[in-house]
């Protein structure tokens, strides 16, 4: 959690160049979840997710799905493109990693014994949109007709 509240502290303290953003989800005037994300350094339209907390009590309930969306909307805003989110291969974690799969991530990448001994970390990537050449090769199709 240290490292979570770091991350809110640099967002308060500067949320324009921070590099980071937050949204947060509220209920009762209580806080029951946020997602704190950032654009990735040096990439063209990369973006990490470094945190989507929901209290423990307040699971099942929709709340992460809809900051991950909301996430996922201010990124695509961005002119977003891929988004990276990194965790453990700990069973602790299976609920999590479940959650982005779901959601549409998919594992492209596995570093054995990262965190410890048998815990590999993983790395999900989800595409927001397709990139220019995609988008133009299917714009102009090639035409078979004879002259």
């Amino acid at each position: 959690m240290t490292v979570a509240e770091e991350l809110i502290d640099s967002y308060l303290h500067d949320p324009v160049h921070s590099g980071y953003h937050i949204l947060v989800a509220e209920a009762d005037s209580t806080t029951v979840g946020y997602v704190c994300y950032g654009p990735t350094p040096l990439t063209e339209g990369t973006w990490d997710v470094y945190w989507l907390v929901v209290a423990q009590e307040r699971q099942g309930q929709g709340i992460g799905t809809a900051l991950m969306k909301s996430a996922e909307k201010e990124m695509g805003k961005a002119k977003g493109r891929l988004v990276i989110i990194e965790t453990s291969s700990a069973p602790g974690y299976e609920k999590a990693r479940r959650f982005y799969i779901n959601h549409g991530y998919e594992i492209v990448a596995r570093i054995a014994d990262f965190y410890a001994p048998g815990d590999d970390k993983l790395i999900l990537r989800k595409r927001l949109r397709r990139n220019r050449r995609q988008l133009s090769s299917k714009a102009h199709p090639v035409s078979s007709a004879k002259n």
